[in-house]
């Protein structure tokens, strides 16, 4: 059984993908792209009492289902979209575009109800993004109701279900982020963002029986009530919405922020993961962002070789002003902090010369893993870089900055691996 509800009517106005002077990516998107024609975005808020199994949406209460939510209701105060861009833009990538409330009522609240059925639409249905990029996440931020917010419900108690308020003052507000990945294409108009509850995820490793029944029958968990209990309770209750990351500000103002390990675990893969999309281009430029800007004029084209493999030839015209004015790059690279990492590839090209690869941020573009000014010979050599990153992010952005002057490329076999666990 699913309690949930749902928002409708959360429109990206979606604009085409383009680049200075008229520049062109490719066809292949990195996240969600935000381009023609309008893509409405749906919210439905539900709490799940199943297992955890990464990417399951699945929800359903078991019989005698060892916890039970009675009531559970949250203040929605923010939504926003993250994006890239490879155009001038107005907003500040890092902070996000904040997409509700609208500017003359910033301090709208919408409550929430994750256990009772209720739709809404008319507060979203002005809403329009006007943005020109690729969406990496969704923002959702909560604050609860009040001081005296509490999630109300029954907990298992040999074989009889004992009646439990938890009590949500410990948290002054709160935010999630998903993932693109996260976010469901319902079809070419609509997407979905899921911000489910998990139950069980949030009670694991809770021993209920060790909790003080007051003399109403009641156990009480707050900050005078079975203290030690809830602050079990308050640590996994944030990431149990699972989103990729979140923070939070606790009753004494203190900020937390973090991944749900599990989520990053599954984004940052294993070791010796090709963190690379069609690294061999035997896709053609599938996962690939060709871009160019400040006068420069390239075009890319994948070619097969007898043996079969497959090389990018990217053939340059006018080199611009600038190394970047030609770019080939890749977004969504997970990198962890502090964890060795090995990126390759084999590049040639008809006229001997530098160039620069390198691995930063999509929203500050910060150099967060190296950048390294490569000389590119006339006949194939692979080129090896070790760096070591000094943030986890899961959007980092690979580059190769070809241009300055005429010359055609050959580029083929990119990999970005981790070396360690």
């Amino acid at each position: 059984m699913r309690f949930g509800w749902s928002i409708a009517g959360l429109v990206l106005a979606m604009m085409v993908f383009v680049g200075c002077s008229n520049d062109k990516a490719s066809d292949t998107v990195a996240g969600i792209e935000i381009g023609n024609p309008a893509l409405a975005l749906t919210a439905d808020f539900s709490v799940d009492y199943s297992e955890v199994e990464q990417g399951s949406l699945k929800k359903s209460v078991e019989k005698d289902e060892p916890v039970l939510l009675d009531s559970f209701s949250m203040n929605l105060s923010e939504v926003r979209s993250f994006s890239s861009y490879y155009t001038a833009v107005s907003i500040n990538p890092t902070e996000g575009l904040p997409i509700w409330p609208e500017e003359d009522s910033p301090e709208a609240l919408l409550p929430i109800s994750f256990t009772e059925g209720s739709s809404v639409e008319e507060p979203f249905k002005t809403i329009d993004l006007e943005d020109e990029g690729f969406l990496k996440e969704i923002g959702v931020s909560f604050k609860p109701e009040g001081p005296s917010s509490v999630i109300r419900g029954r907990v298992l108690i040999d074989d009889e279900y004992v009646p439990f308020e938890y009590n949500l003052n410990g948290f002054q507000k709160m935010g999630l982020r998903y993932h693109f990945s996260q976010i469901e294409r319902v079809s070419d108009s609509v997407a979905n963002l899921s911000v489910v509850f998990h139950v069980r995820y949030w009670t694991r490793g809770i021993d209920f029986t060790k909790a003080e029944v007051s003399e109403d029958g009641t156990i009480y968990l707050d900050n005078e009530n079975n203290i030690a209990l809830w602050q079990k309770l308050n640590s996994s209750f944030v990431p149990s919405f699972r989103s990729l990351r979140y923070d939070y500000v606790d009753e004494q103002g203190k900020i937390v922020e973090d991944y749900v390990k599990d989520i990053w675990d599954g984004v940052i893969g294993s070791m010796s993961d090709n963190t690379i999309t069609n690294g061999d281009f035997s896709a053609g430029l599938s996962g690939w962002i060709f871009f160019t800007q400040m006068r420069g004029e390239a075009t890319a084209s994948v070619i097969e070789e007898a043996g079969g493999d497959h090389i990018l030839k990217v053939a340059v015209t006018n080199g611009g002003t600038r190394s970047y004015s030609v770019q080939l790059i890749q977004e969504d690279i997970a990198l962890v902090a502090g964890k060795k990492y090995k990126c390759v590839f084999t590049i040639w090209s008809n006229v001997e010369g530098q160039i620069t690869a390198r691995i930063g941020a999509y929203d500050d573009y910060d150099t967060i893993g190296f950048q390294e000014h490569v000389m590119v010979g006339t006949s194939g050599k692979s080129v090896e870089i070790e760096f070591m990153p000094q943030e986890s992010t899961p959007f980092a952005r690979f580059e190769l900055n070809l241009g300055n002057m005429e010359r055609t490329f050959y580029i083929k076999h990119v990999k970005i691996y981790r070396l360690e666990k």
